[in-house]
């Protein structure tokens, strides 16, 4: 059957959010399909009067049920699609400099880049995937035939071993899609850090580059002869930071011995000495807790958990648990002390995120001082068109 008559008709009104241009089209908006389209196929966006709005790719198992490749009827989904699309994802992360800072950083950012649910990481002469729809597996192919195109590229490696393949239908993957496999311990440099990467068994597709500028506000000023807690380490960005501005000591907490080691490996690629390092594995809120009862005290205290809600639906649960561990940390910090606290959540939007903490810092009987906010570093764009983009929130405070 000719694609063209592959389409998706929407309810009356349902056109409203396409209008504006963001990406997804949910389940609950689509009057019709016509064409049986294949799960990745992409599918023609009416509106109910039948007048054009998208090309999308076709999503029949998740809520999502559509994800929007281009705007423009002219343009066609196609091999020169994706060139095209990698083309201007490369040019941008050239015009805001990210090379300069670091040999490993984000190509493909999704939708905000115009590829939905495909993510490209580079790590040095490697590429880390992740291909998190329908429409992203169905296209896997000429995704990765442009990709090998870079200049420099010895392999290219995929780990779409996440939740939103299996909300999408499909299983997870992982391996060696081009080139050679990676080695189990890539190194890289970041800001002056040479840090090792591991492609094959990290989180995400091995490390968290979206932290980047986050971790250069631990300055010399701030980190001089300080005690320093960085909570849920780990590769131990953050933590060595502050030791080579200077920090007195740094006291690493993870709940994952792989963490602590990695840890450990990096402190001793920037010759930070080991006495200045203290390694503890155990669930953060414990061992907070008791620094809290053992009156220990710190003067810079980082809070970097893992996502505590990813829906709506959570979002109640993950605000108790945010609340909860700047509580515990507010109580750990000395007068005049900084903490760095983020969220990754994307359904905690910033303006609530910001309520929280100010909820925890008045119940451990502080005043806190906004000195700056962050958000994933820039070549994890956010598209304004799409503010699901915005997933990283992070606040600077000195608590009083």
């Amino acid at each position: 059957m000719n694609s063209v008559l592959k389409q998706m008709i929407l309810h009356k009104g349902r056109e409203k959010s396409l209008l504006r241009r963001h990406p997804w089209i949910f389940s609950g908006a689509i009057k019709e399909v016509m064409g049986e389209p294949n799960p990745g196929e992409t599918v023609e966006v009416l509106a109910c009067d039948g007048s054009w709005l998208a090309r999308a790719a076709f999503s029949p198992a998740s809520q999502i049920r559509a994800r929007v490749w281009t705007f423009a009827q002219d343009e066609g989904v196609d091999a020169d699609f994706f060139v095209h699309r990698l083309q201007q994802s490369l040019e941008y992360r050239e015009k805001i400099g990210v090379a300069q800072q670091s040999n490993a950083y984000r190509l493909v950012h999704g939708e905000a880049d115009g590829l939905p649910a495909c993510v490209v990481d580079r790590y040095n002469d490697f590429l880390c995937c992740q291909f998190l729809s329908a429409g992203a597996e169905f296209w896997k192919k000429e995704m990765i035939a442009a990709l090998a195109g870079i200049a420099g590229l010895r392999g290219i490696y995929e780990r779409s071993d996440n939740d939103s393949r299996t909300r999408d239908g499909l299983p997870l993957s992982t391996g060696t899609l081009w080139g050679e496999d990676p080695p189990e311990k890539l190194l890289i440099q970041e800001n002056g850090l040479h840090l090792q990467v591991h492609l094959q068994q990290g989180h995400k597709t091995g490390y968290y580059l979206d932290q980047r500028d986050s971790k250069m506000a631990l300055t010399k000023d701030l980190c001089k002869e300080a005690k320093v807690l960085d909570c849920c380490c780990y590769s131990g960005g953050f933590g060595i930071r502050a030791l080579k501005a200077g920090a007195d000591s740094v006291c690493f907490v993870d709940a994952a011995d792989k963490s602590l080691q990695w840890t450990a490996d990096n402190a001793a690629l920037n010759e930070v000495p080991a006495e200045k390092m203290e390694l503890l594995k155990g669930d953060v809120f414990q061992l907070l807790r008791t620094f809290r009862d053992s009156r220990r005290s710190f003067d810079v205290i980082i809070l970097d958990p893992p996502k505590f809600a990813d829906t709506q639906i959570r979002l109640e649960k993950a605000a108790r648990g945010y609340k909860d561990i700047n509580l515990l940390a507010a109580k750990l910090l000395r007068p005049g002390g900084m903490l760095f606290t983020f969220s990754c959540s994307a359904a905690m939007t910033p303006e609530f995120f910001r309520k929280v903490i100010g909820d925890a810092a008045r119940d451990a009987g502080r005043d806190a001082l906004l000195v700056r906010s962050f958000a994933q570093a820039p070549d994890h764009p956010q598209a304004l068109n799409f503010p699901e983009g915005h997933y990283l929130t992070g606040l600077q405070l000195q608590l009083r």
